[in-house]
């Protein structure tokens, strides 16, 4: 097999995602009605109809996110014949993607994936204090060049790489005041562009250990079954199939990098042809294409997208 599936992460989420699927598609809708129940809220209505800034809100993003992913598949399964087991070499996600992309290979329940997001969401906001930390976008620079950048700029705080996202992405993280220095260290170095992101924490960086001793909490208490094709870890850019691993790395992805143009490279050099984006947006499609000559980035997120995705997936399954 020829494809991978992923699964975007925070960023990706707009109001009313997954609407017209859940509109169309019973399977779809299921899903949606599953998280709900998991969570003892409505989260479909805030996801469906807003307000936005209730949606942005890092609790209710992650495992909104998830449940349009995880939707989403659910209808290529009744409507393309899709079958993970079959036709992923691999599933991998950016952040809390990878939560949707273990949960679509059958490691973690559609109930305990959005209990576990909802708990990291959470932990991740109370982490940091609210403008003690930020993240920067560092574009058209080189990920040796960022790490530099970020090293002269900690000045004995914190700031690092956060996501090595591809196409010169790289995205810093850490105290305010040292990712402020960091943009204009870059720009000085040679960034096309260097800002800071509206994000409401500093993200994949050592400050947020608080929430990665939550996740280990919380991760120790769910059952994670083998998934029925190997995960590509963000932090190791390699693939995954042990449980106990799974929740380890899980862990270190709190704090650690998002190694997503690696990851992408990996499974492009272990025969990867075809990148299946499943739910929101089309941001990592987009990569794939910056990332691994002559891979095909299907963006899958709506009722119109169905036959596309049928389309190339008879190719990937050559």
């Amino acid at each position: 097999m020829t494809a991978a599936f992923t699964f975007p992460g925070q960023g990706s989420q707009a109001v009313g995602m997954g609407k017209a699927l859940a509109d169309a598609f019973p399977a779809a809708r299921a899903v949606f009605d599953e998280v709900d129940a998991a969570l003892g809220e409505k989260l479909t209505a805030i996801i469906w109809d807003g307000p936005a800034e209730t949606l942005q809100l890092t609790e209710n993003a992650q495992p909104a996110l998830m449940a349009v992913s995880i939707a989403t598949l659910r209808v290529l399964e009744a409507e393309a014949g899709v079958s993970i087991a079959r036709d992923a070499k691999y599933v991998a996600g950016h952040s809390l993607g990878e939560y949707s992309a273990l949960a679509a290979a059958g490691a973690f329940s559609i109930s305990d994936t959005a209990k576990l997001l909802r708990t990291r969401g959470l932990a991740m906001q109370k982490a940091v204090p609210v403008g003690a930390g930020a993240m920067a976008a560092l574009l058209g620079m080189d990920y040796d060049i960022s790490v530099e950048v970020a090293s002269e700029a900690a000045q004995g705080e914190v700031c690092q790489a956060a996501n090595d996202n591809g196409g010169g992405q790289v995205v810093v993280s850490g105290n305010k005041a040292a990712v402020e220095r960091a943009v204009e260290i870059a720009k000085t170095k040679g960034a096309k562009r260097a800002m800071l992101l509206p994000v409401s924490a500093p993200f994949h960086c050592r400050l947020m250990q608080p929430a990665a001793d939550a996740m280990a909490k919380a991760l120790a208490e769910v059952k994670i079954n083998t998934p029925v094709v190997p995960v590509v870890s963000n932090v190791l850019a390699s693939a995954i199939s042990d449980p106990d691993e799974i929740r380890k790395r899980l862990v270190e992805q709190v704090t650690g990098t998002v190694r997503w143009r690696e990851s992408v490279a990996f499974m492009a050099q272990n025969g990867v042809t075809h990148f299946f984006e499943i739910g929101a947006g089309k941001v990592l499609s987009g990569l794939v294409k910056r990332i691994a000559d002559g891979a095909v980035g299907v963006a899958v997120g709506g009722p119109a997208d169905i036959d596309g995705a049928k389309t190339a997936l008879a190719a990937a399954r050559g």
